[in-house]
């Protein structure tokens, strides 16, 4: 008997411990979308966005949503024009921040013409900032939580104006020659 719930408990941590890794494996391979995805955050979408800023002690001013969740952007999407390579499982661990059914957005501490939408592979209008598509991380249990900051060196906390919050903030906005073109994202990103 004893033998029988210690094998059940080790088939059971096995089938965790491989979903775990599909899960990841899954956003590591997939840099563009190949087709539609759902939306992470259900068919229905937010009533009113608010974007507003708050104070980190580690990062200074940065973004976050109505409810202080942290918003990040992604070093290979795209500002200008806006384009989000984050889709599939990828948004599953980095939920896009929709906009509400006609585009708006409110702001708090931030210049409204900086703030904007772009459509999605699956059709839904995610927020941007400066051109950057604006995510927030499934990790951030909290409001004020930060664990997606540096995230595979792609991964930042947004400031007010859509760069990235930090010690990174002093690189560029842009990807540079040496990063991968933001139409070819590398697959084996992990984290992403």
């Amino acid at each position: 008997m004893r033998s029988t719930l210690r094998t059940r408990r080790t088939l059971a941590l096995t089938a965790s411990g491989i979903a775990v890794a599909a899960l990841i494996t899954g956003c590591g391979s997939s840099g563009g979308s190949s087709g539609p995805s759902s939306s992470p955050s259900g068919p229905g979408t937010p009533a009113a966005v608010t974007l507003q800023t708050a104070q980190d002690p580690k990062l200074g001013t940065i973004v976050t949503d109505s409810a202080g969740f942290t918003l990040y952007r992604f070093d290979q999407d795209r500002n200008s024009p806006p384009e989000s390579y984050c889709n599939g499982s990828c948004a599953v661990i980095w939920p896009p921040e929709h906009a509400d059914g006609n585009g708006n957005v409110t702001v708090k501490g931030i210049d409204s013409k900086l703030v904007g939408t772009v459509t999605r592979d699956d059709g839904t209008k995610q927020v941007t900032l400066n051109g950057w598509p604006a995510y927030r991380y499934s990790p951030d249990t909290k409001p004020g939580d930060t664990k997606g900051q540096g995230v595979a060196g792609t991964w930042f906390a947004l400031t007010p104006t859509g760069g990235r919050a930090g010690a990174a903030n002093s690189g560029p906005m842009n990807p540079t020659p040496g990063t991968p073109a933001p139409g070819n994202p590398t697959p084996s990103t992990p984290g992403y």
